[in-house]
């Protein structure tokens, strides 16, 4: 049985569900959303790829190194992105999240905050990890803030470690939070979300 199951997960109408072929259409438009497949430093699939992006993310949830999602607006059902738990590690209870991406016009909104609470509140809470890490590229700087205003701690950076989609090299930086710190990161990110709903 495979660490993390099939699951769809849902709140302040964003909704995380399994990828899957149905929703190829809806990825394209989201990736469409800004172009975001010209952004040098992620790994967001051209509109001709978005197929073979889907069949790999399924190879690996079959693998059980990955368990990726789409992420859903409730009202409208339009996809706005996909994100993943990946580098799935049972015997030392850690996930990552990663492979995310969403369309530019959610970008800085509640979106992103309201995905991470979901999957964290999983990974903690319901599959009882001790860890929940990230990484990102040396130089996406805006995923690095995002990464830190979770509450996440920089590990350290991994030089020279994986091959961008320009076949550049990047450095890796690797973030961790643990099941200690979860209780606090989740109080500042409830926190942040009603202020954000509060501001007019």
């Amino acid at each position: 049985m495979s660490f993390v199951q099939p699951v769809t997960l849902s709140e302040r109408g964003i909704r995380l569900e399994p990828l899957a072929p149905a929703h190829e259409a809806g990825l394209r438009a989201a990736a469409a959303d800004g172009q975001l497949w010209n952004i040098r430093v992620t790994s967001v699939p051209e509109p001709e790829q978005t197929r073979a992006y889907i069949d790999t993310a399924l190879q690996m949830r079959e693998q059980g190194s990955r368990f990726a999602f789409a992420v859903v607006d409730e009202a409208s059902a339009r996809v706005l992105g996909s994100t993943s738990f990946h580098d799935i590690l049972p015997a030392v209870q850690r996930v990552e999240i990663g492979y995310t991406w969403y369309a530019h016009s959610v970008q800085r909104s509640h979106v992103n905050t309201t995905c991470k609470l979901l999957m964290m509140g999983h990974a903690f809470d319901t599959l009882g990890c001790q860890v929940v890490g990230w990484r990102t590229d040396n130089y996406n700087f805006a995923s690095q803030r995002a990464i830190e205003r979770l509450g996440a701690k920089k590990d350290g950076v991994i030089r020279h470690h994986a091959l961008r989609r320009d076949g550049t090299v990047r450095d890796t930086v690797m973030y961790s939070m643990t099941a200690a710190e979860w209780p606090e990161a989740r109080a500042q990110l409830l926190y942040l979300l009603k202020r954000r709903a509060q501001t007019p």
